[in-house]
């Protein structure tokens, strides 16, 4: 994983910038360069009595104006000597136009600050965090405070492939979590989380009988898996960790009790449909951690 180019969506409509911070620190680490996005947009000139000249002018002036203030407010990075680049432009729908700036960018990764959300937002496609999840084709580092919550990250795998992702991907979450390792001190856990069926749902009374050999069945199977995919790299066993139960319960958890401060996990797109329903991994799981995400989408899909 290169860290030399990093696009920050800076948030209009917060005055902290916990993204901005986040890439500062790794910037001041790696010498990146760092580009800077921040996107306007008000209600009030989207159209109604004026004409489009008067709200072409209109835009134009709090373009103008934000980026002087966004210029300003970073002014003691420029004398401090990082490489900036600025872009500010008008955008309704924020996740589109961060979209375009990573097409032509390219960036290495893009950083965005996250916020509560809730159900209803997501499903009326308002909040622009859930659409990147889904569709950015870089990796996405959704930033939870401006202050690192801890030295450790954790790769989240899935070696059954349960959660219908590629089997590439897990190899990308490890050698992703390895690089930022090596490259910003570290310290890497990597985490399996399997869950059997309930009991509750075998309904079949022979079935029923045998559930407690299903269950070790299961965790030997995932025992197997998990070791054989962590054996193809440097990895001590004392950073593995096989847990039982479901990921967006297990993950917070140890996130929670090892002071993680970074969550690397994998997503995948699954069509225009999918921007319809909850239930991404990825999703609830960051409804549950208070650190920041690293969302990796399999190499060449976005």
């Amino acid at each position: 994983m290169k860290l030399q180019r990093l696009l920050v969506v800076i948030d209009a409509e917060h005055q902290q910038q916990p993204a901005l911070q986040r890439a500062v620190d790794i910037a001041r680490q790696v010498g990146a360069e760092l580009h800077l996005l921040k996107i306007e947009y008000h209600p009030s000139l989207d159209g109604g009595l004026l004409d489009s000249h008067l709200l072409d002018r209109a835009r134009e002036a709090i373009l103008r104006q934000s980026h002087e203030a966004l210029r300003a407010s970073v002014a003691h990075l420029s004398d401090e000597g990082f490489r900036i680049e600025m872009d500010v432009r008008w955008g309704k729908r924020r996740h589109e136009e961060i979209l375009a700036r990573v097409a032509v960018l390219q960036p290495d990764v893009l950083f965005k600050s996250t916020h509560p959300s809730n159900a209803l937002r997501r499903l009326l496609f308002s909040d622009t965090s859930w659409q990147l999840i889904r569709r950015c084709p870089v990796p996405l580092w959704l930033v939870h405070d401006a202050k690192p919550r801890g030295q450790s990250l954790c790769a989240a795998l899935d070696p059954l492939h349960s959660a219908d992702k590629p089997a590439a991907l897990d190899h990308q979450l490890i050698r992703t979590s390895q690089a930022l390792q090596a490259a910003l001190g570290l310290h890497a856990q990597y985490l399996h989380a399997h869950a059997p069926l309930p009991h509750s749902l075998l309904f079949d009374a022979e079935v029923a009988q045998a559930y407690d050999d299903y269950v070790i069945q299961c965790r030997r199977e995932h025992r197997e898996a998990f070791d054989k995919l962590i054996g193809q790299y440097a990895i001590d066993r004392a950073q593995a960790h096989l847990l039982d139960g479901f990921a967006e319960e297990v993950i917070p958890r140890f996130v929670h009790e090892h002071n993680i401060g970074l969550l690397v996990m994998g997503a995948i797109a699954r069509g225009q449909l999918d921007s319809l329903l909850i239930g991404h991994t990825a999703e609830r799981v960051l409804e549950r951690v208070e650190c920041d995400l690293l969302v990796i989408k399999p190499d060449g899909k976005g």
